[in-house]
C-alpha cells in the first residue's frame, strides 16, 4: 500500500470503561468521531462531547478513515466487525485495541484479509483514568505506510505509542500486552492478599507501608490499590470480570509457548471466586474478597 494522509474521522466500536474515555479524547482532538456500543444508553453521554452515537456498527464505520475496536474480547470484536462489514471500505485502517489473546487475533487477522482491511494490532496499557486523560500506552504492530493514518488516533488516546512490529499478524503487540498484563494482575493479587493477611493477623496496614517506604519493595500502584480496598472504594478502573478474562488469555498464551504460569492460573481462579461472590463489576482489586470464605472484614 502507498503512504496515506492522517485520519480525520474515526469509528469507535465499544464505549465501556476504556472506550468512552478514548472516544471523548478523539473528539476533543478535533477528529470526527462516531461511536457504537451494544447498550446504546451507555454511549449516549458521549454526545455532549461531540461524538455522534450510532445504532449499528455499520453506521459507525461508514466513511471512517480508522475503525477502533475496544470491546470485551476477541469474539466480541469479530462479531461486531462482521456486523459492520457492509459499510467497511477496502483499505480502511483497523486499529484493534481489544485485549484479544493470540488465538482470537488469528481470527481477526483472517477477517481483515478477507475484507481487505489494514489491521493494526494495537492493545493499550492503562485503565479508566489514563483512558479519560489520554495517557494510555499504545502498543502497536502494523505496516509502515498506515502509521501516518492512525497517528492522530493514537496521539489522542495515548501519551506514547510503541511500535513493536510491522505486521499485525506477528501479534508482537498482543504478546507484549499479555506479558505486561501478567505483571499488573500479579501485583494486584499480591496487594489484595497482603491486605487480607494484615486484616487476618490484626496488623495495621500503615505499619506495612511504613516498613517498605522508600525501598525497592515500595510501589505506587500497590499503595493506590490497597487504599481502594481499605476505604471500600471499588469503582472499577478495570473490572474483575475483564481481569479474569485477561488472566485466562495469559494462561492460554503460556500453554501455547510451553510456559507454565502457576501464578496467572491461580490469579484467574481468585478472580473467579471474587466474581462468584458478587464483585465482577467492581475493580479488580476485589481479588481481596477471594481470600475469605465468609464475609470479608
Amino acid at each position: 500500500m502507498t503512504e496515506q494522509h492522517p485520519a480525520t474521522s474515526v469509528a469507535v466500536l465499544g464505549t465501556g470503561i476504556m472506550g468512552s474515555g478514548m472516544a471523548r479524547n478523539l473528539a476533543r482532538s478535533g477528529l470526527e468521531v462516531r461511536a457504537w456500543n451494544r447498550t446504546r444508553s451507555k454511549a449516549e453521554p458521549l454526545g455532549e462531547d461531540g461524538v455522534r452515537v450510532t445504532d449499528t456498527p455499520a453506521e459507525a464505520v461508514d466513511g471512517a478513515d480508522v475503525v477502533l475496536t475496544i470491546l470485551y474480547d476477541g469474539a466480541a470484536a469479530l462479531e461486531t466487525m462482521r456486523q459492520a462489514a457492509p459499510a467497511l471500505r477496502p483499505g480502511t485502517a483497523w486499529a484493534q485495541a481489544t485485549t484479544a489473546g493470540l488465538e482470537a487475533l488469528e481470527s481477526l487477522a483472517a477477517f481483515a484479509r478477507e475484507k481487505d482491511l489494514v489491521l493494526i494490532d494495537s492493545p493499550v496499557l492503562g485503565t479508566k483514568q489514563p483512558a479519560e486523560s489520554g495517557q494510555l500506552l499504545v502498543l502497536a504492530a502494523g505496516p509502515n505506510p498506515v502509521r501516518p493514518v492512525v497517528w492522530p488516533v493514537f496521539d489522542a488516546i495515548g501519551s506514547r505509542t510503541v511500535w513493536v512490529g510491522d505486521t499485525a499478524e506477528s501479534a508482537a503487540a498482543t504478546r507484549l500486552k499479555l506479558v505486561l498484563n501478567s505483571w499488573v494482575l500479579n501485583v494486584t493479587h499480591a496487594t489484595a492478599e497482603a491486605v487480607a493477611l494484615a486484616k487476618g493477623l490484626g496488623v495495621e496496614w500503615q505499619g506495612f507501608l511504613d516498613a517498605v517506604e522508600g525501598g525497592p519493595l515500595d510501589n505506587g500502584y500497590m499503595r493506590a490499590k490497597s487504599a481502594q480496598v481499605l476505604r471500600g472504594d471499588l469503582e472499577p478502573s478495570f473490572a474483575t470480570k475483564t481481569a479474569e478474562k485477561d488472566a485466562r488469555l495469559i494462561v492460554q498464551a503460556g500453554e501455547r509457548a510451553g510456559v507454565r504460569l502457576d501464578l496467572a492460573a491461580a490469579g484467574a481462579e481468585r478472580f473467579r471466586r471474587a466474581i462468584e461472590a458478587g464483585h465482577g463489576d467492581e475493580d479488580m482489586v476485589a481479588s481481596y474478597f477471594a481470600s475469605f470464605d465468609g464475609e470479608a472484614p
